[in-house]
């Protein structure tokens, strides 16, 4: 993991990061007894493979410190959130393994301790009610290369300012007619630290308040509060907020809160060739190229939940990113890699033919009989089971070729393969239909050489399917949503969209035992890869399988 430093306790070596460096001093002078942290979304989307990190991130340093861990909602912008996004956040966390005692919090739990710290600020001569427009506070504000100018209103006694911040609560303005500022100063080099504002009018209902309040805490003022009133001890955020540190320290510093958190950052994980931006996602729910923020194509943790990832795949590729001050981009390979190495010793190997194409026996006689199926080749304790052989079978469409191309070893006329744990078989021919297409493959077995008592070899093994006994699935196969040859974004905001993200087959050929399964059980299919029964759209009888990822890959862990 990223800027690690190497402990030894006794007879083990331990690797730390930067934060739990951080942590351990703190815990050793005496600055904390304990460890709080916290995950703080504000509920306006879906989370995505990003918020995962920090999800994982403050939830194992909560868990590593016996401390505890929070979740709590953000819920300062109500023009933007709904309970729906609540809901899919708090499943995703606990989904993850984040254990926050089953109980969320709300910024909004802490409306009236906001505003009440407020009146504090404002009595202290920390904070006035301004006139001005946003606009006019942007303009007031200056840039990196020019310093702010007093707001008119910055002078005003604490008696006016009272008097003001109360009528907006009170809905005697209009919204943007007046807002609350802190106090600092206008001609710091840190532009967060010119007169930010507290407080801003907004006639919105809020999905957890109701019509209380018309007056709303900004996001840089709510925060600090909020952690320190939870008892915060390490508020860990990423890099984008190191330069609103010295904001949030002047919050909870001036309205003088004992045993104050501390900000840490750490580098955002970046996806290459991914959508994360909330507003791309929703433009392609709205448009109707994705059936949801949960689609299978997207990297939100509710779509890689439905495609069949699991929270150990994703821990481990938290892990794997590592933690850092210094910002990187992960390749989806690595993601990957990680739901392959998860899923390989635990999932069975069933038999499904995806693009079917009929082989038939023409010397097999009888109604057919029973062979041992191994459960999974690398783990020999899950076992065998039984499946059905016979005359007629289904094989995948690229296990026939009429005339074989250079050094294939499948079936082609006078060839002989291996169907897997059944017999050897020999090709015939083939038949056509009036357009010259293959829809039969014939074929002759060798009853002396069955799976496990062969007495020569064949250069190719195959999977297939009774034809007698199978039935038809959907299965889904899934590409990058990305056009990554022409870059993720246009210039104007629309996103370049592979237009083979998405492949559904409707005609799949698979074994009987597959037929009655559950939303989200996971298996490996022989040669095509590992598959998720998909949780929208299967039916009892009727499951819908999604390729979660495929077999093999080049990606290699680095050492």
């Amino acid at each position: 993991m990223g800027e690690e430093m190497i402990k030894t306790t006794g007879d083990e070596t331990v690797s730390r990061n930067f934060i739990e460096r951080e942590i351990d001093r703190d815990l050793a002078e005496g600055v904390y007894d304990h460890v709080c942290t916290r995950f703080p979304p504000e509920p306006n989307g879906y989370l995505h493979i990003g918020h995962a990190k920090s999800i994982v991130l403050n939830s194992g340093i909560a868990k590593e410190y016996n401390g505890t861990f929070h979740l709590r909602f953000d819920d300062t912008n109500p023009t933007k959130e709904k309970t729906e996004f609540v809901d899919s956040i708090k499943q995703d966390v606990e989904w993850l393994g984040a254990d926050f005692g089953g109980k969320a919090l709300f910024a909004s739990d802490y409306f009236d301790i906001m505003y009440e710290k407020a009146l504090l600020l404002i009595k202290k001569g920390k904070a006035y009610v301004s006139d001005l427009s946003a606009d006019e506070i942007r303009e007031y504000r200056g840039d990196f290369n020019t310093p702010g100018k007093d707001d008119p209103s910055r002078d005003r006694s604490i008696e006016e300012n009272l008097r003001l911040f109360e009528e907006m609560k009170d809905g005697r303005y209009a919204d943007g007619e007046k807002v609350l500022r802190a106090k600092i100063d206008m001609s710091s080099g840190n532009i967060n630290m010119r007169d930010p504002v507290l407080y801003r009018i907004a006639r919105m209902e809020h999905h957890n308040t109701g019509n209380k309040w018309v007056i709303y805490p900004m996001y840089d003022y709510a925060h600090p509060i909020e952690d320190a009133v939870e008892g915060i001890t390490h508020s860990l955020c990423t890099l984008e907020f190191e330069d609103h540190r010295p904001l949030y320290d002047w919050v909870v510093s001036e309205c003088e809160f004992e045993n104050p958190p501390r900000q840490i950052e750490f580098a955002k994980m970046y996806l290459t060739n991914v959508i994360t931006g909330k507003r791309y996602i929703k433009k392609l729910v709205e448009d109707g190229i994705v059936d949801g923020w949960d689609d299978p194509r997207l990297v939100t943790i509710a779509a890689l939940r439905r495609r069949g990832y699991t929270p150990e795949s994703i821990r481990k590729f938290v892990e794997l990113a590592g933690i850092s001050k210094a910002a990187s981009s992960c390749d989806m390979e690595m993601l990957e890699y990680c739901i392959r190495d998860d899923l390989k010793l635990k999932k069975p190997r069933m038999l499904a033919v995806l693009r079917p194409l009929k082989l038939i026996i023409d010397n097999y006689e009888g109604d057919g009989e029973y062979v041992d199926m191994p459960n999974n080749l690398e783990v020999p304790e899950m076992g065998t089971r039984k499946v059905k052989f016979g005359k007629n079978l289904w094989i995948e469409q690229e296990d026939f070729m009429e005339v074989p191309a250079h050094k294939y070893f499948r079936l082609f006329p006078g060839n002989e393969v291996r169907l897997m744990g059944a017999y050897f078989v020999k090709c015939t021919g083939c038949e056509k239909d009036a357009d010259g297409n293959v829809t039969a493959v014939h074929a002759e077995y060798d009853p002396t050489q069955k799976s496990g008592s062969e007495t020569r070899k064949v250069k190719s093994t195959i999977h297939w399917v009774n034809a007698d006994d199978c039935f038809e699935a959907t299965v889904r196969l899934y590409e990058s949503l990305v056009d990554t040859e022409k870059g993720k974004v246009n210039e104007d905001g629309s996103v370049n969209i592979n237009p083979d993200s998405l492949t559904e087959l409707k005609d799949c050929k698979l074994e009987p035992a597959l037929r009655d399964v559950k939303a989200y059980d996971s298996f490996q299919f022989v040669r095509n890869g590992f598959f998720n029964v998909d949780s929208k759209d299967s039916e009892p009888g009727r499951p819908v399988f999604n390729r979660i990822v495929t077999l093999k890959s080049s990606y290699k862990i680095q050492k």
